[in-house]
């Protein structure tokens, strides 16, 4: 099970469905990472709840990923103590990447990118998670600065590390998008689309309503119908949350509104 769960998670299986959840911690930890992207954001904080009590890796590889499904749902603040407890218990390169690429991307959503920037550059990037995560990471703090021309070669960077990790290679798109939003609008609709459309087919609904909201950014004359997409995935997402998740998500800034026409 375990192996097969690796496939969804961080493989080319995405959209496996999560029946039954296993006993081994890892594999329950990968599960979790699995709903999470497929935004049942309730089901992955029970697994991780329980998860966030082991003393070790796993236990701090849990506490980042409901700190990343925090972020995911416009939370940075909330995410911030849970990458702070994963910091204290990871032992292991890939742990300490999370947590402290976790950490950097709390300070993003706080404004604060000169310590975004010291916490991405304290984390190992030894493993093809890392490297992805921290390209992530940097086009973010460029973007955040108003650098897109410096975004691109890092969100370029994450996409070329993906390997066969179909989820990041969508997110990767959605990132690099962004970056090319102002210096190559054809390519960014291109790539927005394609990563769109494949975390529709994929029930990646936690990265459709992100994609959709760029898109209504990219294609003017159909943002009105992006928008309403962007709504529909994002009220599917609400109502698979927890319901702290949810509260926080109707309190960010970063999250519409999915009660307006226009999201």
């Amino acid at each position: 099970m375990t192996a097969t769960l690796e496939q969804a998670a961080f493989g080319q299986r995405p959209d496996l469905p999560v029946t039954a959840v296993p006993g081994e911690p890892r594999a329950r930890w990968l599960a979790a990472v699995v709903l999470g992207g497929q935004g049942r954001y309730a089901r992955a904080a029970t697994i991780l709840d329980d998860l966030m009590t082991d003393p070790g890796d796993v236990g701090a590889l849990a506490a980042a990923t409901l700190a990343s499904h925090r972020r995911q749902l416009g939370a940075h603040a909330a995410a911030r103590p849970l990458d702070a407890r994963a910091l204290v218990r990871a032992t292991s390169d890939d742990a300490r990447a999370d947590a402290l690429l976790g950490l950097a991307a709390d300070a993003i959503g706080a404004g604060r990118l000169g310590e975004a920037m010291r916490l991405r550059d304290r984390a190992p990037q030894t493993t093809w998670r890392a490297r992805v995560r921290a390209g992530w990471v940097s086009a973010e703090i460029e973007l955040s600065a108003g650098r897109a021309d410096r975004a691109r070669p890092y969100a370029e960077r994450a996409l070329e590390s993906v390997g066969s990790a179909t989820r990041h290679r969508v997110k990767s798109e959605i990132v690099l998008g962004a970056t090319l939003v102002e210096s190559d609008p054809a390519m960014a609709l291109k790539l927005v689309t394609r990563a769109r459309d494949d975390a529709t087919d994929l029930c990646l609904s936690s990265l459709v309503w992100p994609a959709s909201m760029l898109l209504a950014q990219l294609d003017p004359d159909e943002a009105l119908t992006h928008r309403r997409c962007a709504a529909m995935a994002l009220h599917s997402v609400l109502r698979r949350a927890d319901p702290r998740g949810r509260e926080l998500a109707e309190r960010s800034p970063w999250v519409p509104s999915v009660t307006g026409p226009t999201g």
